[in-house]
C-alpha cells in the first residue's frame, strides 16, 4: 500500500489539509460529512470543547467500533454537545491521518497502536473499548463432511482433521493466531500447507472453489459464510481460550495524540464518558433489534443474525480503564503473533486513565 501525505496539517493552524492516497484511489479524511461527501475543513476548528464541537473519529469497520456506533444513535454524545463524524480508516492511514489533526480519536487496534509508538508518535490510548479477538475458523462444506466436523465438534477433533489440510491466511496475524490454536492441541503449523491470499474476501473464494480447506479471520466474514451454507464455522473466540481477553488482552483501545489530549481535557473526557455508556447500553441489550440494526451500521451488507452472532463474540467493557497489566499480557500476545516491532513496548507513558470517570 502507498502512502502520500499533501501538506501536513499543522495543529495550530487553520486551512492546512491532508490528503491521503491508498491504493491508488483518494481517501480523504474530514471533520465535517455533507451529502455523503467528506469535505477537508479547517483544522482548527474540529474538535473543539464547544457545545458544537465536531468530533472525528477513525474506525476500522469491524465489531469493536459498535460501542461508538451505539453511542451515537441513543445520543450519548448529543447530551455531551458533541457530533461525531465515523471515518473508515485502514492499519496503514489511521496513525497518520491522528497525528495530523485530521482525527481526534482513532479506535486502533493493539498492534497498530503499539507499532506507532515503536515509530515515536505522539500518541496515547485513553481507554479500551474491546477485549480478545473476535475469530472464526471456518472449513468449507465438503471439508467438513469429509472429515465429519460440525459447529459442535470439539477442539481437539478439529485441530486433528487439520492436520495435513490446506489452509488460507491473509495476514500474517491470522496465520500466527491459527497457529496458537493448532498448537494448543498438538498439532504443529509445519504440518498445515499454506496458502498466502491478498485479503479476507480472496480466502473466501479460495474456501468456494476447493483451492483451501479452511481459513482463519475476524467477524463477521466466518459466521457470515455459515449462515449462507458455504461452509461450518469450527473454532471461534468463545471456545478457544487463546483468542479470548484473558490470553489476548486488549482488542480495541481509543488513542489520541498526546497535544490534543491535553489541550481537550474536557472533549477527552466527555467522548470517552459517552463511549462508555454505550458499551453499558450495548451489554445491556445485546439482543434487541434496534441495537443490531445500529451494529449493521458498522457492518455493512451483514444480515442481521450475523450481526448479533458476530458481536457477541467480542467483549465491550463498561469501565474502559486500563492497568500495566493487562498491557503486559496484550504485549506478550503481540509479540507471539509476530507483530511487535523489535524493541517496542509501552510505559505508563503511552497510556492514561485520567479522562475516564
Amino acid at each position: 500500500m502507498t502512502m502520500k501525505l499533501h501538506r501536513r496539517c499543522p495543529r495550530s493552524s487553520a486551512g492546512a489539509l491532508l490528503s491521503v492516497i491508498a491504493g491508488g484511489r483518494a481517501v480523504v479524511l474530514a471533520t465535517v460529512m455533507v451529502t455523503g461527501s467528506a469535505l477537508l475543513t479547517a483544522c482548527g476548528g474540529s474538535g473543539a470543547d464547544g457545545p458544537d464541537a465536531v468530533i472525528t473519529v477513525g474506525v476500522a469497520g469491524n465489531v469493536f467500533d459498535v460501542p461508538l456506533r451505539v453511542a451515537d444513535a441513543e445520543g450519548y454524545f448529543g447530551k455531551r454537545g458533541m457530533k461525531v463524524d465515523f471515518v473508515e480508516v485502514t492499519a496503514a492511514t489511521g496513525m497518520p491521518a491522528l497525528e495530523s489533526g485530521s482525527l481526534q480519536f482513532l479506535n486502533s487496534s493493539p498492534t497498530n497502536f503499539l507499532g506507532g509508538l515503536a515509530r515515536g508518535l505522539p500518541v496515547v490510548a485513553v481507554g479500551v473499548d474491546g477485549l480478545g479477538n473476535p475469530l472464526g475458523l471456518v472449513v468449507g462444506d465438503e471439508f467438513a463432511e469429509r472429515h465429519g466436523l460440525t459447529a459442535g465438534s470439539p477442539l481437539d477433533e478439529v485441530a486433528e482433521e487439520l492436520r495435513g489440510s490446506t489452509g488460507g491466511y491473509s495476514s500474517a496475524n491470522t496465520k500466527a493466531e491459527a497457529g496458537i490454536f493448532l498448537k494448543a492441541w498438538e498439532v504443529g503449523p509445519e504440518e498445515v500447507r499454506w496458502v498466502s491470499l491478498p485479503s479476507p474476501s480472496a480466502d473466501e473464494a479460495a474456501l468456494d472453489n476447493g483451492r483451501i480447506d479452511w481459513f482463519l479471520t475476524s467477524e463477521p466474514l466466518p459466521l457470515q459464510i455459515q449462515h449462507s451454507g458455504g461452509g461450518v464455522v469450527v473454532a471461534d473466540s468463545g471456545k478457544v481460550v487463546e483468542w479470548s481477553s484473558g490470553y489476548a488482552g486488549y482488542g480495541q483501545v481509543v488513542v489520541a495524540d498526546k497535544s490534543y489530549a491535553g489541550q481537550h481535557a474536557s472533549t477527552v473526557r466527555r467522548f470517552m464518558a459517552a463511549v462508555q455508556d454505550g458499551a453499558g447500553y450495548l451489554a445491556a441489550h445485546m439482543d434487541d433489534p434496534s441495537v443490531v440494526a445500529v451494529a449493521g451500521k458498522a457492518l455493512p451488507g451483514v444480515p442481521a443474525p450475523v450481526v448479533r452472532a458476530s458481536i457477541e463474540e467480542a467483549e465491550y467493557p463498561i469501565f474502559a480503564d486500563m492497568s500495566a497489566h493487562d498491557w503486559r499480557v496484550t504485549l506478550r500476545f503481540v509479540d507471539d503473533l509476530g507483530g511487535l516491532p523489535e524493541g517496542a513496548g509501552i510505559t505508563a507513558d503511552g497510556w492514561t486513565n485520567t479522562y475516564l470517570r
